[in-house]
């Protein structure tokens, strides 16, 4: 892909930005100063192939993702109409070939996102200045690549790509532990912790004060110790940080794997508030434009593409339409007093449906929403029962008698347990390191925290080549295959899976 040039706004939608903001503003959204960028769709399919940067390391998937996103664009099965950046400043990409109402929405959409990324507390800890980071990230690999070779290099760049879902995405927020574990249990050395302490003294005085007999018999001690002490002491969600900490990496590995997980931390708020985010900013594009933005002459225009934006598809969640909903429901329930014990408790649903008591609490508790919340506690604290039924939510499984998905049930509790199940951790599955000396050999075994969704064997399998390659030892991964407990391995050449048979564990009982 060529490099993006940029260009800059027509006076007629400078102004455009001018009015936009001020009604953003004017309803109480709080952001970073915008820069909005006007390019053509090949430009901007190139951007978002790189994850909304103009630049970023080479690589070939960026390459696969333009092609497939530029294909689709040209067929007519997509279209890109904005990008926003969550950085100080934000910078946002128009589309040239839009109109002026769908530029007027697309400002407003892109200004109720900006003022997500400054507000939700699950970006508090994100880098504002990634644009020049990610700049920097290029510039470190393309060194590396000039000394190393481009093939090595995006070779294990792949390797990282593989695993960069194995983050602790709570790191930023809570201390895990108070230091770090220096010893390296895969390349054994010797090290200040593991030795016993000695008083300071004269070389003469030396033997008396710091026996032989003594330290001989702490060092014993301390050995001891080590051995029984499990490594981690605890386990630990970051596998990519253990890598960085204790895999024998060279110099420009570790760069390179320290700047995948870097990205991944900066990526990872962004998954986990889609619902809430493009909820977020559609609602304040459906109230900026409704309200203030159109013309009698444009209400047509704006309604078919903002409903083809809020369009569902059968087998598929739409988060712009599931988040706009849910903030206007809770906007309404809180105008309305619709909460607390007394409404709770209710069980005349008459009587809940002409409930009012004119609080008018509604716009603040959408901006304390906002504010706190990503998307698992949105839908856990504020998806009801009416608005299942109001919005014919539904649980969708796979039925392997018609090999179709097909509705598995509209009851409340189940619709509700298969939305958490699938925003858990951002729909991936939670792996943690358990032992980095497993059978004291520098084995590494992680373990699958198994809460009802199996892992897919071929793409752990894959996982577990590329953790060899990087750990260059034998790794393990404790799962659970239908009900029952199973280990995966790979140890450079083969796999094997060891499966937990319960009728053994019955003759031993017994």
């Amino acid at each position: 892909m060529a490099s993006t040039e940029l260009g800059k706004l027509t006076p007629e939608l400078a102004a455009i930005q001018v009015e936009i903001e001020e009604y953003a503003r004017g309803h109480g959204l709080d952001f970073y100063p915008t820069i909005f960028e006007l390019i053509d769709a090949d430009q901007l399919n190139e951007i978002a192939a790189r994850g909304g940067f103009p630049t970023r390391y080479p690589h070939w998937r960026f390459g696969m993702e333009y092609e497939q996103l530029s294909k689709g664009y040209h067929y007519g099965l997509q279209k890109i109409y904005e990008m926003v950046i969550n950085n100080d400043p934000c910078y946002a990409y128009l589309m040239r070939c839009n109109g002026m109402i769908d530029q007027k929405m697309v400002m407003a959409h892109v200004y109720g996102h900006c003022d997500f990324f400054k507000n939700n507390q699950w970006f508090s800890r994100t880098n504002r200045k990634m644009m020049d980071e990610m700049a920097n990230h290029g510039t470190r690999i393309r060194r590396i690549m000039d000394a190393v070779g481009v093939e090595e290099v995006e070779d294990f760049v792949d390797v990282c790509l593989s695993i960069e879902d194995l983050i602790d995405v709570h790191a930023p927020f809570i201390k895990r532990r108070e230091t770090e574990d220096k010893y390296d249990f895969s390349n054994p050395q010797e090290d200040d912790a593991r030795k016993p302490s000695r008083f300071d003294a004269k070389n003469y005085m030396d033997p008396f004060i710091n026996p032989k007999e003594k330290l001989q018999a702490d060092q014993e001690k301390i050995d001891e110790e080590a051995e029984d002490r499990p490594f981690p002491e605890t386990p630990e969600r970051d596998v990519m940080q253990f890598l960085l900490e204790h895999a024998p990496l060279s110099g420009w590995q570790a760069d390179i794997l320290a700047i995948i997980r870097d990205e991944a931390y900066y990526f990872a708020p962004q998954a986990q508030t889609k619902i809430m985010n493009e909820g977020w900013a559609s609602y304040w594009h459906s109230t900026i434009m409704i309200r203030q933005g159109l013309t009698g002459a444009d209400v047509v225009n704006y309604c078919d593409h903002h409903s083809g934006t809020m369009a569902s598809a059968p087998t598929q969640l739409n988060p712009y339409k599931v988040g706009i909903e849910l903030f206007r429901n809770i906007e309404d329930r809180w105008n309305r007093g619709a909460f607390g014990r007394e409404y709770d408790e209710c069980d005349d649903q008459t009587q809940r449906e002409k409930w009012n008591t004119d609080v008018g609490l509604g716009r603040e508790k959408i901006f304390e929403v906002r504010r706190i919340h990503n998307d698992l506690t949105f839908i856990d604290e504020f998806l009801t029962l009416d608005f299942v039924r109001e919005h014919k939510l539904f649980r969708f499984g796979y039925n392997p008698g018609s090999e179709a998905y097909e509705i598995e049930s509209r009851e409340f509790p189940k619709v509700k347990q298969q939305l958490l199940e699938s925003l858990t951790n951002r729909g991936r599955p939670m792996i943690a390191v358990a032992e980095g000396n497993y059978k004291n050999r520098g084995e590494l075994y992680l373990k699958h925290e198994y809460s009802g969704v199996e892992l897919q064997l071929d793409q752990a399998r894959d996982t577990l080549e590329n953790l060899y390659r990087l750990w260059n030892r034998p790794v393990h991964i404790e799962t659970v295959l239908e009900g029952d407990k199973a280990v995966a391995s790979f140890d450079g050449s083969d796999h094997e899976l060891e499966l937990d048979d319960p009728a053994d564990d019955t003759e031993d009982a017994a």
